[in-house]
């Protein structure tokens, strides 16, 4: 793969990963309510579930959903399902002086597997097996995998520390209910563009 091709790949992976969508809301809600190291393993999470999508996507699963249009209906329901389940979760959790510490940051295997039900996760990893690995070769389809995992960290990490800048203003209850509410809602409404809905 030419150094241009991967200098674009790494722009894309830059901006598809640093742009809104459910882990950058998740992740601002975690920096939010949990702080930025106890939100390290989801960041990782994110990272290696996205990594092992992409590799899996250019390993052949395209085909199969080339194959068979039923599974993205199926996806795109399931994903849209859990979601849902997540903004409730998010809407609905308590500050954390109420929740005596109940409340947990996802762990890095919820955070990766997170990611085969992020409708945005798919997006990225098929557009760019798509346009920088079309011959789907094992060298090309790693250093797309490769690309995400490097780019994506720092990309992510903007929003856990948003979250924490966030954080400062989140004294009252009522600004803790309306930022956990208002992050229910972008979150449903980061599936609008990518399921159509």
């Amino acid at each position: 793969m030419a150094f241009s091709v991967i200098v674009a790949l790494a722009a894309f992976a830059f901006v598809t990963t640093v742009t809104p969508g459910p882990n950058n809301l998740m992740l601002l809600a975690s920096g939010a309510n949990f702080g930025f190291k106890k939100t390290l393993p989801h960041m990782v999470g994110i990272v290696v579930g996205l990594s092992a999508l992409t590799l899996v996507v250019g390993g052949g699963l395209m085909a199969l959903f080339e194959a068979y249009p039923i599974l993205n209906t199926w996806l795109s329901i399931l994903s849209a399902a859990y979601l849902l389940w997540l903004a409730w979760k998010i809407a609905t959790a308590a500050p954390l002086k109420e929740s005596d510490g109940k409340g947990k940051p996802m762990t890095l295997l919820q955070a990766a597997a997170f990611q085969w039900v992020n409708p945005k996760a798919w997006a990225m990893g098929l557009s760019a097996i798509t346009l920088y690995a079309p011959h789907k070769t094992l060298v090309s389809v790693l250093i797309v995998a490769s690309v995400f995992a490097v780019v994506s960290f720092p990309a992510i990490s903007v929003w856990a520390w948003l979250g924490i800048v966030v954080r400062q203003w989140l004294n009252s209850h009522t600004r803790y209910r309306v930022f956990n509410i208002t992050m229910a809602l972008l979150l449903i409404a980061s599936l609008y563009p990518v399921l159509n809905l």
